[in-house]
C-alpha cells in the first residue's frame, strides 16, 4: 500500500515538472512572436488587439475594459487561483509539510527575495534613477516555475530529481511571497463595503469545507463572484484566485480517486501552462527597440536593476540564506546536490519572466511606454542570462550517479 502511494505521488512530481516544462517552452514562443510583431511591422495589429474594448456582464454587474486589461485582471487571477491550489497542496500533503525539507527552500526563497530588491535599489541609487524609476523594486523577486523548470530540464541528468523538487518548492514560497507584495503594495482606494461582502463570501466557502461540500460548483461560482466584488474593492483582482483556493476541500478522496482541489489541479493546469500563461506573455513581453532607446536603451536604470536583481540577487540571496539555514542545522541542502549544483539551480532561480512581468504592469501601469520597455527588456535579458550561467554551471556540475561512485571508491580506497 505504502509503495503504491510513494508511486503515485512520484508518477505525479514527474507529470507535474513535464507540465511546467512544456509550458516554459510555450512562454518562450509567445513572448517571440509579441517581440517580433512589435519590430518587424506588426505593432499597430498587435496594440490593436491589446486595446481592443471588450464588456463583461455578470447579471447587474457589467465592465468594459481592454482585452489587455482583462488578460491581467482576469485571466492571470485563474493563474493565481491554480497557484493558490498548487500551495495549500504543498503545505498539506507536499514539501511544505515537512518541516525538515521545509526550512532550506524558505530560507533560499526569503534570500532571493531580499537580495534582488537590495540590488535594485543599489543600482538606482548609483545611476541617479528618478523616484519614478525606483518603483520597480518588487520586480527582480520572482521566479518563473515553468520557464525554471524548462531550462532545468535541459540539465538532464546533471540535475538530481531533488534539486527539482528543490526548485519547486522554492518556487512555491516565491510565488506567496510576491502575492503578499501585489496585495501590499497595490491596493488602491479600497471600497470597504464591497471587501466586506467577499470577505463574508469567502467565509462561506470555508464554511462549506467544514460541512464536507466536495462538489467543486459551489466555490467556482462564489469564486467569480468573489473576483468582481474584490476588483471593485480596490485590491488587484488576482490576490482573490488565492484565497478562494485557500477554501478548496484537499480532503475527501477515496481509493483511486483524487481530491476536489487535486482534481481542480489536474483539469486547470494544461488549461493555463498552455493558453493563459502563453496569452498574458504575449500581451506583457512585446516591446520595440526604438522604445528603449529613447528610454535609455539597455543602461536605463529600470532595465539595469531589473537585469541585475534577478541575474545576481536571486543566486546571492538563495545561496547565502540556504548556507544560513544549514548553518543553524535548521534544514539542508536536496540530497544528491552538491554546492555547484545549488549554483546552478540558484541562477536559474533568477528566471523571473510572468510574475515579474505582472509586476512590473502594476509598477508602472501609467508610466508609459519607455518603461515598459525597460522593464520588458530587463525582465528577459536578466532571465535569458541567469539561465544560461545555470545551465553552464550545471554542466561543470557531477552527475549524481557519478558523485555515488567517486564516494564509493573513497570509501574503498580508505
Amino acid at each position: 500500500m505504502i509503495e503504491k502511494v510513494i508511486a503515485r505521488a512520484k508518477t505525479a512530481i514527474d507529470e507535474f515538472l513535464q507540465m511546467e516544462a512544456l509550458g516554459g517552452i510555450a512562454l518562450a514562443a509567445a513572448a517571440a512572436l509579441a517581440i517580433a510583431m512589435c519590430n518587424l511591422g506588426f505593432v499597430e495589429t498587435y496594440n490593436e488587439f491589446l486595446t481592443t474594448k471588450l464588456p463583461v456582464q455578470i447579471g447587474a454587474w457589467s465592465k468594459e475594459k481592454t482585452m489587455l486589461v482583462w488578460i491581467n485582471d482576469a485571466l492571470m487571477a485563474v493563474f493565481f487561483f491554480l497557484v493558490g491550489l498548487e500551495i495549500k497542496r504543498e503545505v498539506m500533503a507536499g514539501e511544505l509539510s515537512d518541516p525538515r525539507k521545509l526550512a532550506f527552500p524558505v530560507f533560499g526563497a526569503i534570500g532571493g527575495m531580499v537580495a534582488p530588491i537590495l540590488i535594485f535599489l543599489g543600482v538606482a541609487l548609483l545611476t541617479g534613477a528618478s523616484a519614478q524609476a525606483k518603483a520597480g523594486w518588487p520586480i527582480p523577486v520572482a521566479t518563473d516555475i515553468a520557464f525554471a523548470l524548462a531550462v532545468l530540464s535541459f540539465a538532464g541528468p546533471r540535475a538530481p530529481v531533488s534539486l527539482k523538487v528543490f526548485l519547486l518548492t522554492l518556487a512555491v514560497v516565491d510565488d506567496l511571497l510576491a502575492i503578499s507584495l501585489i496585495a501590499l503594495l497595490f491596493t488602491k482606494g479600497l471600497n470597504v463595503v464591497a471587501l466586506g461582502f467577499a470577505g463574508a463570501l469567502l467565509a462561506g466557502l470555508f464554511g462549506l469545507n467544514r460541512l464536507g461540500v466536495k462538489a467543486r460548483f459551489p466555490y467556482l461560482l462564489t469564486g467569480v463572484v468573489i473576483w468582481a466584488l474584490v476588483l471593485e474593492a480596490g485590491i488587484h483582482p488576482t490576490i482573490a484566485g488565492v484565497a478562494v483556493a485557500f477554501t478548496v476541500p484537499m480532503t475527501g478522496k477515496t481509493a483511486g480517486q483524487y481530491s476536489p482541489l487535486e482534481k481542480l489541479e489536474h483539469d486547470l493546469h494544461p488549461i493555463v501552462a498552455f493558453a493563459i500563461l502563453p496569452l498574458f506573455a504575449f500581451a506583457n513581453a512585446g516591446f520595440s527597440f526604438g522604445d528603449l532607446e529613447g528610454a535609455g536603451g539597455l543602461a536605463a536604470p529600470v532595465t539595469l536593476g531589473i537585469a541585475a536583481g534577478l541575474l545576481l540577487g536571486k543566486p546571492i540571496g538563495i545561496l547565502a540564506f540556504g548556507a544560513l539555514a544549514q548553518a543553524l542545522k535548521w534544514g539542508t541542502k536536496p540530497a544528491g546536490a552538491s554546492w555547484t549544483h545549488m549554483l546552478g539551480v540558484s541562477f536559474i532561480a533568477g528566471i523571473g519572466f510572468t510574475v515579474s512581468l505582472f509586476i512590473g504592469s502594476l509598477a508602472f501601469e501609467d508610466a508609459g511606454a519607455g518603461y515598459d520597455a525597460q522593464v520588458r527588456m530587463g525582465v528577459l535579458a536578466g532571465s535569458i542570462l541567469a539561465g544560461a550561467l545555470g545551465l553552464l554551471t550545471l554542466a561543470r556540475a557531477t552527475a549524481p550517479h557519478e558523485a555515488d561512485a567517486t564516494a564509493a571508491r573513497g570509501e574503498a580506497a580508505s
